[in-house]
């Protein structure tokens, strides 16, 4: 975790705590710097270290969140949020990652209650205490009730998008340690789940010693839980970090042992043993002419047994498929879901690729709730290289955070801002305008729009039918039945002025579940309607998910992998989106934005 990380996880925390003793209007502009402190490309700490004017230059902090910031890195701590933290000493993380419980909720339980911890919770609502606290009542009860063990059980996982950028670390800092040969991640952050339960590292390397030495001394490792002979344990950002060296002529094997999953690693393992071969963690071997008892070396056998046989493969992963007569199978399809048999006759699909992305189709500006204005986003997407861009605030409706969606009058007025902010961007033009030597972004005009709970849309007709795109997306009722969210979904992407269907479930991962609506019924109305149906690239949503994506491709359905960026730094999501895509099996001709600006523009006015 960066630094900047940190002080931008202090003031969100701060926030929270304002937010839960009824301050108003601060915690907004806490959680606005924390994203700005977050985004800024300066170390904070050498920003605090120049002194408060030079912490107070970053876009919304002022001077009295510039002063917290360096009391912050010259002593340690923030004696007001100490303060607060005694005042309201809950467990706010852990509480607030119920459905329904939020800062102001936790605040009031406390003042009532007492409540500090998720036990606490528990047993106040078992024991029906909850119901009787003003402004709670029955109905709210239950729900939390309800949502306790998903919060619990989350809790014991940790996000894709947390885990990842701790990982990436651990990668680039033992590629260059002298002893490591080659180093990858495995298990299920390989496969890009949307959460994991370890950070798993292989290291190949004919030496052990520097290297276990080399991660216990890793700069962002806050503890070492073990460190032994080819193998060390660490935690860092909160998340454990598993080390296991191998020998190089090992490692493709034990890359494809370790990175599962399971059930696919026992169907790539029978399809050896119908050759007559052997597959572990220590390579592909020739067994046929070995008697059974002394050729199987099971799991419980001891290492050596395990290397019985002539190696035919295990050097590399793909050589060790190579070797079972398959292609080489991505990360993202090891879940035992037909890769195995594709891969046997040469039909894995072409996976998309990041690069692939043509533009970014659902973003928003300080016009809503981003941190950014029109002009910056569409520098940072210019920047990215990207062809298109959409700018799609969101339209005022139920569940949109602070109230700050845009009613009829408003989006009609963006538009004559987007107009000059694409005047003042050097190579944008309006959509449709692009080809010119000096165009490098077509921007559209869109708004994401808001589906109630029977899905309707809360936006007019005639403002809808004058935007460049409409994303639209469930922001409220994410507890209604499945039959419900099924029917609500479907009228969404019927639609006639809806584009591209927004993180369909409304999930936010280890937070809420959000809606279970019949995924095929959802995915073929959307096919029929030429609706895309969005992957929401943000970390925290991953919406929709792999399964849903390969429903709705094998259903011919389009998909969008859009980031829902509130900041320019938050366009770099993208890939967790293309990952998610890639574990629904999408290519490039699936996904909207992956087309040129004539293949887009061709599906919009459809």
């Amino acid at each position: 975790m960066s630094r900047n990380d940190e002080v931008a996880a202090l003031l969100e925390e701060f926030a929270d705590r304002l937010e839960a003793t009824g301050v108003e209007y601060k915690p907004t502009a806490y959680r606005r710097a924390a994203e700005n402190v977050r985004e800024h490309t300066a170390p904070i700490e050498n920003l605090a270290g120049e002194g408060e004017d030079a912490v107070a230059e970053i876009d919304r902090v002022g001077d009295a969140i510039a002063s917290k910031i360096v009391e912050y890195f010259e002593t340690g701590g923030i004696e007001e949020l100490e303060e607060l933290r005694s005042e309201l000493p809950a467990d706010i993380e852990a509480l607030t990652a119920v459905e329904g419980v939020g800062p102001k909720t936790v605040g009031s339980l406390y003042e009532a209650l007492g409540i500090v911890t998720l036990d606490e919770l528990e047993e106040a609502a078992e024991a029906g205490e909850i119901r009787e606290v003003s402004g709670f009542g029955a109905k709210t009860e239950e729900n939390i009730l309800d949502n306790i063990p998903f919060a619990r059980e989350a809790r014991k996982r940790t996000r894709l998008g947390d885990a990842r950028p701790v990982a990436d670390d651990a990668l680039s800092y033992l590629d260059d340690v002298d002893a490591v040969a080659s180093v990858e991640v495995c298990g299920s952050i390989r496969r890009w789940k949307d959460t994991i339960g370890d950070i798993d590292l292989l290291v190949a390397s004919n030496a052990r010693e520097p290297i276990v030495e080399a991660l216990t001394e890793w700069p962002e490792a806050d503890a070492t839980i073990e460190a032994g002979t080819g193998k060390a344990s660490v935690r860092a950002s909160g998340t454990r970090v598993d080390l296991r060296i191998v020998d190089p002529d090992e490692f493709g094997a034990a890359l494809q042992y370790f990175t599962g999953s399971r059930a696919h690693n026992v169907a790539v393992r029978n399809r050896a043993i119908d050759r007559g071969l052997k597959l572990n963690e220590y390579g592909l071997f020739d067994v046929s002419d070995i008697d059974g008892a002394d050729a199987a070396g099971g799991d419980g056998a001891d290492t050596d047994d395990r290397r019985v046989g002539e190696r035919v493969a295990g050097a590399t992963e793909d050589g060790v498929y190579e070797a079972l007569d398959m292609e080489p199978v991505p990360p993202e399809l090891r879940e035992d879901n037909g890769e195995v048999a594709a891969a046997a006759v040469g039909e894995l699909p072409d996976l998309v690729e990041t690069e692939a992305l043509r533009g970014d189709l659902h973003t928003h500006t300080d016009w809503s709730d981003g941190g950014f204005s029109i002009a910056e986003m569409i520098e940072a997407a210019a920047e990215r290289g990207y062809d298109v861009h959409a700018v799609t605030d969101h339209a005022a409706g139920p569940g949109i955070f602070g109230n700050t969606g845009l009613d009829e009058s408003e989006i009609a007025a963006q538009a004559e801002a987007v107009a000059e902010a694409i005047d003042s961007v050097d190579g944008a033009v309006p959509v449709g305008e692009g080809g010119g030597a000096d165009a490098d972004i077509e921007v559209l005009h869109g708004v994401e729009a808001n589906i109630d709970a029977e899905g309707a849309i809360t936006t007019d007709d005639e403002t809808l039918a004058d935007l460049d795109i409409v994303v639209a997306s469930p922001h409220s009722a994410l507890g209604q039945d499945p039959d419900a969210a099924t029917e609500r979904l479907v009228r969404a992407v019927e639609h006639p002025h809806v584009d591209v269907l927004g993180h369909p479930t409304g999930r936010i991962i280890n937070s809420r579940p959000g809606i279970a609506p019949d995924v095929a019924a959802v995915v073929e109305a959307a096919a029929a309607a030429g609706t895309a149906i969005e992957v929401n690239a943000n970390p925290a949503r991953l919406d929709a998910d792999g399964d849903t994506v390969r429903a709705a491709v094998d259903a011919g359905a389009t998909i969008a992998v859009n980031t829902d960026a509130h900041s320019p730094r938050e366009l770099d999501n993208a890939r967790y989106g293309v990952h998610t895509a890639r574990r629904g099996w999408a290519e490039t001709a699936d996904v909207l934005n992956g087309r040129d600006p004539d293949g887009l523009r061709a599906f919009l006015d459809d």
